[in-house]
């Protein structure tokens, strides 16, 4: 069961999310604090593992609250439920350790699926003794495009050959053509074309002959 504080200045908003999350599977509310001050005496005395936290609390700002949390040394996840839409409170957010931020007015599904989430979360990391890149790339989200480890059978240091001579030729070029700029076999120089494509490193275009099957040609995409 996941422990849930929720923290909002106005009473009726803090009830309305408390009902959401007690409607949630796995989760339970066990306080609601209107201030700064009483979020950091409930979060104290009741040790939760979630806090759905507003930014703009009569005594003092949200993100002050969870910076607090963390210097106090609780171990408690964050997650944003607010009107402010700045940026660079957004920034600071993150920067403090949030989860997620939700700006208002959301509605009902919106909250629980970031409630599913935290779940999700818990339960990946809870059964990991040690955690593979692949593991580590799910509980943090997805990675840029072809920065992920290369499949077996490619090596890194030929990956780098054909990056650097798709770099080479920005107007783009064929498997043969690689090939021949490498001193890679053509089945070769495909491989790695072909990966590039399916990570979103590089396009792939036809070009139509007078006969036979059209020409595959790959462009480099990206800086």
């Amino acid at each position: 069961m996941t422990k849930v504080l929720v923290v909002d200045d106005d009473f009726m908003v803090a009830k309305l999310h408390g009902r959401y999350v007690s409607a949630v599977d796995g989760f339970s509310v066990v306080g609601v604090a209107h201030s700064g001050g009483e979020a950091l005496r409930l979060a104290d005395r009741l040790r939760p593992d979630l806090v759905l936290l507003d930014i703009y609390l009569p005594d003092m700002d949200g993100i002050s609250v969870l910076r607090e949390l963390r210097g106090a040394g609780l171990a408690v996840d964050a997650l944003f439920i607010t009107a402010a839409r700045d940026a660079g409170m957004i920034r600071s957010a993150l920067r403090a350790g949030a989860l997620h931020y939700l700006i208002k007015p959301f509605n009902q599904s919106a909250l629980q699926e970031q409630l599913r989430h935290v779940a999700s979360l818990r339960s990946r990391l809870d059964e990991l003794d040690e955690a593979r890149q692949e593991d580590v790339d799910q509980i943090f989200g997805t990675r840029p495009p072809g920065s992920r480890e290369l499949p077996k059978g490619l090596a890194a240091h030929t990956a780098e050959l054909v990056d650097g001579i798709l770099r080479a030729h920005p107007e783009g070029l064929s498997a043969t053509e690689c090939a021949e700029a490498g001193s890679l076999s053509r089945v070769s120089a495909r491989r790695y074309l072909e990966y590039f494509a399916e990570t979103g490193r590089a396009e792939v275009t036809l070009r139509y002959g007078g006969t036979g099957r059209p020409e595959r040609r790959y462009r480099r995409l990206g800086g």
